[in-house]
């Protein structure tokens, strides 16, 4: 078969000469060569790929300054409500592409490269992905600023430059071996460093009380340094930013009295201070009380909180005294949005800011701080929720302590007033829990500091309400609010699947893409019998471009004409990895029994990291690539059935799966994923979806029609009742021959035959703790994938129901969450108007 042609070869088939301005072109080869020369000091003859990257980027880059330095003075002008989004975790990916197609930029640098004699593909894949975040939370936060730019919403991002994001995941003779993440080894072009605004941070120390109030003494300070990365909309002009601290130990910080007279030492030890924007904590929905996690925490907050007040302060229309200590306007100024509870230290530090420093009398300061913050809850597992040690807090923030404390009781002190003599509703609604070790409940804190609290999709919210949050919900029902999850458009169907992008752009128009509704004009066309075929031509495509991309890279060989199968997502027992697998091993062993029998072929890829502490979840990824080396390597099976694992699953690896998918699984017990994000860009790009009801699938079943996607399996009611009755997998086992044939080969060593034991901890957890219920839902599952197989058989009408799913996705764009969020949660309202370009004189 012929190697499919890449998107740069396709772009260069329809002359891009044509679109692309001539000017623009020449424009940018210019650019290009002086970067190359004056930049990075290179010659043409001596220049390696990465130094062309480079080149490119800042090529790129020039073209974004003068749209971010209009934008922000733009800002300064009009003094619109500013949204601060808090975030530990930013997973932005690559920079470049995105750049190119938001200033509308991509087929002028394709056409200049090309003359230049280069491969923009080749250019574009020397980029590290920026890995700043684990999964899920930190990619929603990339995709909101994208949404928030592009609604032209004066909007900062701020988090942590860590210098080492999430590791890279190798697997090892089947196992995952974690290696760091040195993503700024090579410098990164898009980031701007802004020691001008350096700002000290305080730890540890002694709260004195004085006449005047509290004063937070001796502390040890650490200084955040800015790293500011741009933003930009797409193709309106807006450029926001996005602001990175990094943590560096102060000048003064080598003369520590306990060096004295050792400054070799001294100078070692700043070390400690830095430390603290070192390295991403790798968990996902886990917390890990750990004093340098609850570090990163506190100095991402305060420094955010400074630059906040210091831009309110030096605002055009601040108020009107001199020396600007009026804040009664700072909610309408300002609104904080934080991302799970991670940066849920702002609501005490804002208090002690205004209270301390500012010199504010508590009710007036909470007012102020209520008004200004709102909270999204992110998951309901109980082992994710932060409650940290009070004794961590005493020794790091004593001040905060207090002021906690302080909270909690005026809180406890009004709910006792409603409910007189209720101690078990005071003790769930405490933020400080009793115990052993007496601890802080960060998500108590956050609901009782913030003027609206949501979930993120209708299913998870409702659980908020009435489950996690039930107490808080009887006495403030108005606070809460659901925002279902979305992602962006540019990112997530532009870029990654230029070919579907076009051919709905021949269809609909290009409004669609900061619109993405319109997607709904596409059911007139599912009878269309040439549209159906080009989205089937589409997605061959794509499926034959990632088999060569598998080959290329990991040297695996795959039948494009079978069912791309996929399952991408972090690794956890949540998520229901084993599910997949025991369909795995269930369809190798029917093949087996019947080898004459048809099958439909099937590519099985799953991916994604695990915690590296997550025991269970590192097994698990040992039992798929065990179950992998056995059914790819029977000859009886042939190409009917492959098992992949997709090593170090990333944002810019998903960019290249997703589009190739066929099938996509969302496959958690119902009530535990609290939105997903990953099953949207699924159905965006023309896969269909085998699910639970579960998370935001509950939402998609309900736009596209349940009948056009795969459901299976418990619903959150089937869950809570057999939780009453009581789950017994045994009984699954006994009563399913299939299922106890597939848990009887991995516990006898089927698939690993040199260490029969090996899977032992996964047995025993599936026979006799298994929380999330994996064998009651086997049976729905296998009968539900028979279904997949069904109509996979028949490729018209495969499509009809994939353009049917297409067509109903536009719900799921970040562009329609950010407008919710805006104008029910931070008071604003999205703007269309465009920012003049810098070419263009301002008035």
């Amino acid at each position: 078969m012929a190697a499919p042609l890449s998107d740069s070869d396709k772009r260069k088939q329809i002359s891009v000469r044509g679109i692309a301005g001539l000017g623009d072109v020449s424009e940018i080869r210019k650019s290009f060569n002086r970067h190359l020369h004056f930049t990075l000091v290179k010659d043409r003859n001596v220049s390696t790929p990465r130094d062309y990257y480079f080149a490119l980027a800042h090529t790129v880059r020039d073209h974004l300054v003068g749209r971010w330095i209009r934008t922000q003075q733009y800002y300064y002008e009009k003094d619109p409500k500013r949204i601060y989004y808090l975030s530990l975790e930013f997973y932005m990916g690559r920079t470049l592409q995105n750049t190119m197609l938001n200033l509308g930029l991509q087929h002028a640098c394709d056409e200049a490269i090309y003359q230049l004699g280069l491969d923009m593909e080749e250019l574009e894949e020397i980029e590290e992905d920026a890995g700043l975040g684990n999964g899920g939370l930190g990619r929603l936060a990339a995709c909101f600023l994208d949404s928030m730019a592009t609604l032209g919403l004066a909007a900062y991002g701020y988090g942590i430059r860590y210098e080492f994001g999430i590791f890279n995941q190798r697997i090892m003779n089947g196992w995952q071996v974690e290696e760091a993440d040195d993503w700024l080894r090579y410098g990164n072009p898009w980031e701007k460093a802004r020691p001008e605004y350096m700002l000290p941070v305080h730890f540890y120390g002694r709260v004195e009380h004085t006449a005047e109030g509290a004063k937070w003494v001796d502390t040890q300070i650490v200084l955040a340094m800015p790293y500011d990365t741009p933003v930009p909309g797409y193709k309106n002009n807006t450029v926001n930013t996005m602001r990175l601290w990094s943590a560096k130990a102060p000048n003064e910080f080598d003369l520590k009295e306990f060096n004295v007279g050792d400054y070799i030492q001294a100078v070692l030890d700043r070390n400690l201070a830095e430390n603290i924007s070192r390295v991403l904590y790798p968990n996902d929905n886990f917390f890990e009380g750990k004093e340098l996690r609850l570090k990163q925490e506190y100095f991402v907050v305060a420094a955010t909180l400074q630059d906040i007040i210091r831009r309110f302060k030096s605002s055009k229309f601040g108020c009107r005294d001199p020396v600007r200590t009026c804040f009664d306007t700072f909610p309408d100024k300002v609104a904080i949005q934080l991302n799970d509870t991670h940066p849920a230290l702002a609501i005490p530090e804002l208090m002690r800011i205004f209270v301390d420093v500012e010199g504010m009398e508590w009710e007036k300061a909470w007012d102020i701080t209520k008004r200004t913050c709102a909270y999204t809850n992110h998951t309901v597992l109980p082992e994710a929720l932060e409650r940290w040690p009070v004794h961590l807090f005493e020794k790091l923030l004593p001040r905060h302590l207090e002021i906690i404390y302080a909270i909690n009781q005026k809180h406890l002190d009004e709910v006792s007033a409603l409910y007189p003599g209720d101690v078990e509703r005071l003790r769930k609604m405490s933020v400080i829990e009793e115990g052993d070790c007496k601890r802080i409940n960060m998500a108590n804190l956050c609901v009782i500091g913030s003027h609206a609290v949501n979930g993120v999709a209708r299913i998870h919210s409702e659980i908020v309400k009435h489950s996690v949050f039930k107490d808080f919900y009887e006495i403030e029902p108005n606070k809460f609010q659901n925002k279902t999850n979305g992602i962006t458009p540019r990112r997530w169907l532009m870029l990654c699947n230029p070919g579907l992008s076009d051919i709905i752009a021949e269809k609909i128009g290009e409004d669609f893409v900061t619109d993405l509704s319109q997607l709904r004009k596409l059911l007139d066309f599912v009878d269309d019998e040439s549209f159906v075929h080009d989205i089937a031509k589409v997605k061959q495509e794509n499926k034959l471009k990632f088999a060569a991309y598998l080959e290329n890279e990991y040297k695996v060989k795959i039948n494009p004409s079978s069912m791309f199968d996929v399952q991408v997502k972090r690794i956890h027992e949540y998520k229901r990895q084993i599910l997949n697998c025991l369909h795995v091993i269930t369809l190798y062993n029917r093949i087996k029994k019947d080898p004459s029998k048809i099958f439909v072929p099937r590519t099985v890829m799953i991916g994604g990291k695990a915690a590296p502490g997550y025991h269970m979840a590192k097994m698990i990824i040992k039992l798929i690539t065990s179950v992998g080396n056995i059914v790819n390597n029977d000859p009886v099976v042939g190409d009917r059935l492959k098992v992949i694992y997709l090593e170090n699953y990333r944002v810019s690896l998903a960019e290249k799966v997703i589009p190739a998918a066929d099938l996509s699984q969302q496959i958690s017990t119902a009530g535990t994923e609290a939105s997903g994000t990953g099953n949207m860009k699924f159905m965006l790009n023309g896969a269909l979806t085998i699910g639970t009801m579960d998370g935001a699938n509950v939402e998609m079943a309900e736009e596209a029609g349940e009948e056009n996607l795969f459901i299976f399996g418990m619903r959150v009611e089937d869950v809570e009742a057999l939780d009453k009755k009581g789950y017994n997998a045994k009984d699954y086992y006994d009563k399913i021959p299939e299922l106890r044939e597939v848990i009887d080969q991995i516990r006898d060593g089927r698939f690993s035959p040199t260490e029969p034991d090996l899977f032992k901890d996964i047995v025993n957890m599936l026979m006799y703790h298994d929380r999330f219920k994996v064998f009651a839902d086997y049976e729905a599952y296998i009968k539900c994938q028979e279904k997949v197989d069904q109509l996979y058989m028949n490729l018209r009408e495969w499509t009809k129901k994939v353009i049917k799913n297409i067509a109903c996705s536009g719900k799921f764009s970040s562009d329609r969450t950010i407008s919710e969020y805006a104008t029910e949660i931070w008071g604003v309202e999205p703007s269309a108007v465009k920012i003049p370009p810098p070419n263009i004189p301002r008035e």
